[in-house]
């Protein structure tokens, strides 16, 4: 068997082990559902949504779930082994550092991947089984989208938080870094992007701003889902500003894929050439 794939299927079992799967698989499910039930309990109604604001619900709550929990999957991947003193022996097994760092990133990936369909596609199940509102194959087409997307901006941040499991000789430092680089793109770069937009205003047309979003790999996801269902995008406001033909759903998915790509190539190099 492929050095990859044993490195994978052991960070996968340690994920079942350790129940990774199982609680991240709890926290989507329950979520999901609560707010597809009670996102309109503020207005004095409570039930299952539309499907444009069951969309913009999940879009927003993945957003702040997703890159932290895969940021914590995989922030001491490298960085942990070291400390503990297994790095070196792993190195000393016929695995180069690429085979190790991929295999790790298949595995924490897996895992990921497991818990995002388990969750937000049972969840999905559900509503479709009680909803009245929302036609099967609507809500079909929502999910698959969704968890496709919310895959690959888990898949986004695991690349990252390798990254940076390299890059430092500290497991608190990889820690610290985790949670600036999460701050950084879940909260301070829209407001950031939002004071540009507002110097912007009355100085020119701003269509450049729009295209800082696909600089943030959270940003591309929110537009990928909220930019892929015309009821979506007129709710949502995006029918205005996502109009280029960089923001086509599909297009969307390969800039975050190529967001998996440039980090983990880079975190691959920067390990190729460490010493230990």
């Amino acid at each position: 068997m492929s050095p990859i794939l044993i490195v994978a299927g052991k960070e996968f079992t340690d994920g079942l082990r350790n129940r990774w799967v199982f609680a991240i698989t709890i926290v989507f499910a329950v979520l999901a559902l609560g707010i597809s039930y009670f996102g309109s309990a503020a207005s004095g109604l409570v039930g299952f949504s539309s499907l444009a604001t069951l969309i913009v619900s999940l879009a927003s709550l993945a957003i702040f779930l997703i890159p932290l929990i895969a940021l914590l999957l995989a922030y001491d991947c490298i960085v942990g082994e070291n400390e503990q003193g297994t790095l070196l022996l792993l190195m000393t097994y016929p695995v180069t550092a690429a085979e190790l760092l991929l295999g790790k990133f298949i595995g924490f990936a897996s895992i990921l991947a497991v818990s995002t369909v388990l969750g937000f596609g049972g969840s999905g199940l559900v509503i479709a089984m009680l909803s009245d509102q929302v036609s099967d194959a609507s809500l079909w087409n929502a999910f698959g989208f969704f968890i496709l997307s919310a895959t690959l901006l888990g898949w986004v941040f695991i690349a990252l938080a390798q990254l940076l499991s390299v890059m430092v000789s500290e497991k608190s430092r990889a820690a610290g870094l985790a949670l600036v680089l999460w701050f950084w793109f879940v909260l301070i770069f829209d407001m950031v992007l939002l004071g540009l937009l507002v110097m912007e205003s009355g100085s020119g047309d701003g269509e450049w701003l729009s295209y800082l979003l696909l600089l943030n790999p959270a940003d591309i996801f929110r537009i990928a889902n909220l930019a892929s269902f015309e009821a979506v995008r007129e709710y949502t406001g995006l029918a205005v500003i996502a109009t280029g033909p960089l923001f086509n759903p599909a297009v969307l998915l390969g800039i975050l894929v190529a967001w998996i790509c440039l980090p983990l190539g880079l975190a691959i190099t920067i390990f190729q050439r460490k010493s230990i």
